[in-house]
């Protein structure tokens, strides 16, 4: 049985999902799903990875690179990788790009499903790679960098098999002309960009890294995965899988690259300019992302900074929404892109269904909710995680000093209980007027949060929209009671390009998106100009070609 025929149902299935929306994950998230004793081995296969050689990797390097270091132990891992320049690099992605983009659709996507499977066998090592690299807790680690990012890959997959099968291959085109007829033999094919570039981020190595890596390899065009200096292993477990099964499927290897470089001696703007590089994903800041969207020649997705927004003017249950909006903040220390930043609360207070609570009240039932779950012993230390770099832990020490804001919760580190050493720190609240938005309009990166007293939600919203057409915004939570306002939020929010989550509680919060069903960025706002996955993700990595004769 070939891999297409071995992958047929699930490929058929996960087509299905794409287009119903509703739930669908094909990997388990919960590690119980898994064999008893696939943490302790997943455990066991990072630690012995420390201090050595990444020898997994079916490609060779003039050098061996390394910087990551543990934001749980302060300790250098000490992994070592093989790493090439960029014209190496190029020359072997060459190499097997003919026989990678004349290969069928279902050769293709076969292959890349059975690496997917083959990650799921490493789901609890990258757990602890993604936790000593990021500072992810332990759930989040293997949640979000092993079934979530290999959802999120197989909905690029299936979605770029499917473009790649829109249109027939061949067709015979008849034109009746009266007493004759004019009759071609029409074919199409589906042809590569080029060479692509993953550039990956620090804080998710695979879940931001994976749509674009996938949905560039099955629409035929050779990878280079340029991870973060500081977030290597992860994605270079993955890299491998893709590796060993192209090459025991008769492929080159190198049609997959592990591109590494260091701190000291980065390679990503060479990477990026080089005339072969003519796909770009990338995630990070909106300085470089802006840069690379200026590249002439190349089709580039970006995911940026934005500026995320909770919204509240009414809510039937308060207690439930303080606490699905603190958990929001703690959530990864504040390290993610759908993160909230901006609370806007109504000055007057707002409406509950036990009558209404001042906007004091809310404010000290807020602090006293994300208090209670920082320095719950049981639960802060791993939901919070650790901060990912030094960076972020000037930015929350700086912003503690921002003139004209009030603090209303100072930020501490608490301990962790498996690592004395673990660089963390509980949510700095702080309070501003409506009318500074020199102070919350542009991302504070952590766990960083401004409670912005607004006339009424109106006032808030129209100054989120206005925030969001400006400088982006990946995410948007808004608690209302009132339909009129809930359907006005609603449209203001869609000009502005930004998913709105309305009313949240339990347990699914604004920093979460589902694959096959949440479109993750909209490609609306400065934030993000893609979206992982709409056609436009898929069909801007290749072009149909077409060629006629008389038949």
């Amino acid at each position: 049985m070939n891999l297409f025929e071995k992958h047929k149902e699930t490929i058929e299935t996960a087509i299905k999902a794409l287009h119903e929306r509703t739930f669908f994950a094909h990997y388990p998230e919960h590690p119980k799903a898994y064999a008893e004793d696939a943490d302790t081995k997943g455990r066991e296969a990072y630690v012995a990875r420390l201090g050595k050689n990444f020898d997994l990797l079916l490609q060779s390097g003039e050098t061996w690179l390394g910087d990551e270091e543990s934001p749980y132990t302060q300790e250098a891992l000490g992994i070592k990788y093989p790493a090439s320049d960029e014209e190496t690099l190029i020359a072997h992605a060459k190499k097997g790009a003919d026989a990678w983009r004349k290969a069928s659709p279902e050769v293709r996507v076969g292959i890349l499903l059975e690496s997917l499977d083959r990650f799921q066998s490493r789901f609890f090592e990258n757990a602890y790679a993604t936790m000593h690299t990021t500072g992810q807790g332990y759930m989040m680690a293997f949640q979000a960098s092993g079934p979530h990012a290999a959802d999120r890959a197989l909905e690029a997959l299936v979605a770029g098999y499917e473009e790649l099968k829109r249109f027939p291959a061949e067709a015979t085109w008849v034109k009746p002309m009266g007493k004759y007829e004019i009759k071609l033999k029409k074919s199409w094919r589906a042809v590569p960009k080029g060479i692509a570039l993953i550039i990956g981020c620090s804080t998710f190595p695979t879940w931001n890294s994976l749509p674009g890596l996938y949905a560039s390899l099955i629409t035929g065009n050779p990878a280079l995965v340029k991870p973060h200096p500081g977030a290597i292993l992860p994605i270079a477990l993955v890299v491998a899988e893709i590796q060993q099964v192209l090459q025991e499927n008769g492929f080159d290897p190198h049609i997959c690259q592990l591109a590494v470089d260091s701190y000291s001696s980065p390679n990503t703007k060479k990477l990026a300019e080089h005339r072969d590089v003519k796909i770009i994903d990338y995630t990070g800041n909106s300085a470089f992302g802006n840069y690379l969207e200026t590249l002439h020649g190349k089709s580039v997705f970006t995911e940026k900074t934005g500026v995320n927004s909770i919204l509240i003017d009414s809510t039937d249950d308060v207690d439930s929404m303080i606490q699905n909006i603190s958990f929001s903040l703690l959530l990864y220390s504040g390290q993610m892109c759908t993160a909230p930043q901006n609370y806007y609360i109504p000055e007057g207070g707002i409406e509950t269904k036990d009558g209404h609570i001042s906007y004091g009240d809310l404010i000290a039932k807020l602090i006293e909710a994300i208090n209670g779950l920082a320095l719950n012993p049981k639960v802060g230390p791993f939901v919070l995680g650790a901060i990912q770099n030094l960076d972020t832990a000037k930015r929350l020490s700086d912003s503690a000093k921002l003139s004209g804001s009030r603090v209303l919760l100072e930020s501490q580190a608490i301990e962790n209980p498996m690592f004395k050493n673990a660089r963390t720190a509980t949510p700095l609240l702080l309070e501003v007027d409506a009318t500074q938005h020199d102070l919350f309009s542009q991302e504070l990166f952590g766990p960083i949060a401004f409670i912005i007293k607004v006339k009424d939600i109106h006032q808030g919203l129209a100054i989120a929209t206005d925030l969001g057409k400006k400088y982006g915004a990946m995410s948007c939570g808004a608690y209302t009671t009132n339909q009129e306002t809930k359907e006005k939020i609603m449209d203001e929010m869609a000009l502005a390009g930004t998913p709105v989550s309305f009313n949240l509680a339990g347990g699914i919060y604004i920093n979460q998106t589902a694959s096959f069903s949440d479109f993750h960025g909209t490609g609306g706002n400065p934030s993000a100009n893609a979206s992982f996955t709409n056609p436009e993700y898929i069909v801007k990595r290749f072009t149909w070609v077409g060629f006629r004769e008389p038949a």
